[in-house]
């Protein structure tokens, strides 16, 4: 009876496991889920090693109208899946941790009805500021140190590129969307240019105008030394023609032994 027993024990056991790894393996294939292409939070690996996370650098001004042209879009919907665990982009979709962002290019800040905003963006959102090109660059790009006090856990986009293109999306997400910012001038630099070689170019000129007055200094200095000179050997010249008359004089004047 005790052998038979323990092996009774030892079947169920087996059952039990058998039973376990058929359910795992059942559950695996019914609730199959992809593992995101990018994480929903970023983790700045060089910020956690005490580095600072590279970032590009601007050189002269911001120019978004020529950014947000050569945008693209669909790179900027990829983007924007990072922060679908908290936002919907639809038309009339429901808020979650952070509000619904259709049409949030020209929308007032902590506008969206029904959404409980932090104090610090309804602070930021006084005097009837809206969220257009330039301070959604700014807020994306660091929303603490934005907006500080803000309740979005979101660490940011440290990469110009993806900034620039999650605008571009979010600016599609509209039926009547906000006119893009026009490019800065290219005259401005061109002028400016022009302006340096007019200023090299007088310059110049000076330069060359001084060192002709100075050749022409040198010149008459050496024309008054010469004179002087020709005028000191006539003086000496005059006494000795003097002499020699006298001398000739006396020789005629004398009387023959």
């Amino acid at each position: 009876m005790g052998d038979l027993f323990f092996n009774k024990v030892a079947g169920a056991v087996l059952a039990i496991l058998l039973v376990i790894l058929a359910l795992r393996t059942l559950s695996e294939g019914l609730f199959h889920a992809e593992a995101p292409e990018e994480p929903a939070y970023p983790i700045d690996l060089a910020a956690l090693e005490g580095g600072e996370a590279e970032e590009e650098e601007e050189e002269g001004p911001l120019d978004l109208g020529a950014l947000l042209a050569s945008a693209d879009v669909s790179a900027g919907e990829r983007v924007a899946r990072r922060c679908a665990a908290c936002h919907t982009f639809e038309e009339g979709g429901a808020n979650g941790t952070g509000p619904n962002l259709w049409d949030v290019v020209g929308r007032a800040v902590a506008g969206m009805d029904g959404f409980n905003y932090s104090n610090a963006m309804q602070e930021y959102a006084e005097g009837g500021t809206e969220w257009m090109f330039r301070n959604l660059y700014d807020y994306l790009e660091n929303p603490r140190g934005y907006v500080p006090g803000t309740a979005m856990s979101f660490a940011g986009l440290r990469q110009q590129e993806d900034r620039i293109n999650m605008i571009a999306y979010l600016h599609s997400l509209s039926n009547d969307p906000e006119p893009l910012p026009e490019p800065l001038p290219e005259e401005e630099p061109a002028e400016a240019a022009e302006a340096e070689g007019e200023a090299e170019s007088e310059t110049a000129d000076a330069g060359e105008a001084m060192e002709d007055a100075t050749e022409a200094a040198e010149a008459a200095a050496a024309e008054d030394e010469a004179v002087g000179e020709e005028a000191a050997q006539g003086d000496g010249a005059a006494p000795a023609e003097a002499e020699e008359d006298e001398a000739e004089a006396e020789a005629e004047g004398e009387p023959t032994e």
